[in-house]
């Protein structure tokens, strides 16, 4: 089994799903006691989003960067951003460490693929929805990517700092995000990724009226596929 490699802390709500994802996946994939061997560098989220709204990038591409080499020192064979937003340094973390980083616009590409599925909506931070880092990472696969008008984007991205980073999961917030949603939907989507790891713990498949893409479990799962193979 290879050692997973986690930067985390992005928030810490999204990190603990990960590890449960994993060990969970892991569990049932070899039985028993079995679970994930991995390596976790939880950052300072305040720090990180500090710099996010400051657009100052490259800065925060460095924090990731140097924690990815503490991972790699530690022994991780394979690499994972535990955070969609994040992967916008994506490539200025790949180029400080030596192990593969697995990329979650990949993962979660070839899982709306897989189902058959070309046009799909896009959730997450406004950073995630109104930049080419992603969207554009998606649309190289072929797919032909919606997102939120801007009073969706507005009210999807003060959710998830204000209140999914913090833990707190509100109906209301539940009902704003089905409203979302469906405009998406009616604009012709055919599934929708849920491209924020805190989403996650608010909207289910039960939430929606076409098939979600959960970001997170498909990226735990193709980092156990990866390690166990």
């Amino acid at each position: 089994m290879k050692t997973i490699g986690l930067l985390g802390g992005m928030s810490w709500e999204s990190t603990a799903e990960y590890y449960r994802l994993l060990n969970e996946l892991t569990r049932d994939e070899l039985g028993g006691l079995h679970s994930a061997k991995c390596v976790l560098y939880s950052v300072d989220f305040a720090e990180v989003e500090h710099l996010q709204s400051e657009g100052r990038w490259v800065e925060a591409g460095e924090l990731l960067a140097s924690a990815a080499r503490s991972v790699e020192a530690a022994g991780a064979d394979l690499l994972l951003i535990c955070t969609n937003t994040m992967h916008k340094v994506a490539d200025q973390v790949q180029a400080a460490v030596q192990i593969p980083l697995l990329h979650l616009a990949d993962t979660t590409a070839a899982a709306v693929q897989a189902a058959g599925v070309r046009r799909v909506g896009l959730l997450g931070t406004a950073f995630t929805m109104e930049q080419d880092f992603y969207r554009g990472r998606l649309a190289s696969h072929g797919l032909d990517v919606l997102v939120p008008d801007t009073a969706g984007r507005a009210a999807v991205h003060r959710i998830i700092y204000e209140e999914l980073c913090l833990g707190v999961i509100r109906d209301e917030s539940r009902a704003a995000y089905q409203a979302v949603i469906g405009e998406l939907v009616a604009g012709g989507a055919e599934g929708v990724i849920l491209g924020c790891t805190e989403i996650e713990l608010l909207i289910h498949p039960e939430h929606s009226p076409v098939p979600v893409f959960p970001t997170t479990r498909l990226h735990a799962a193709a980092a156990v596929t990866a390690a166990l193979g």
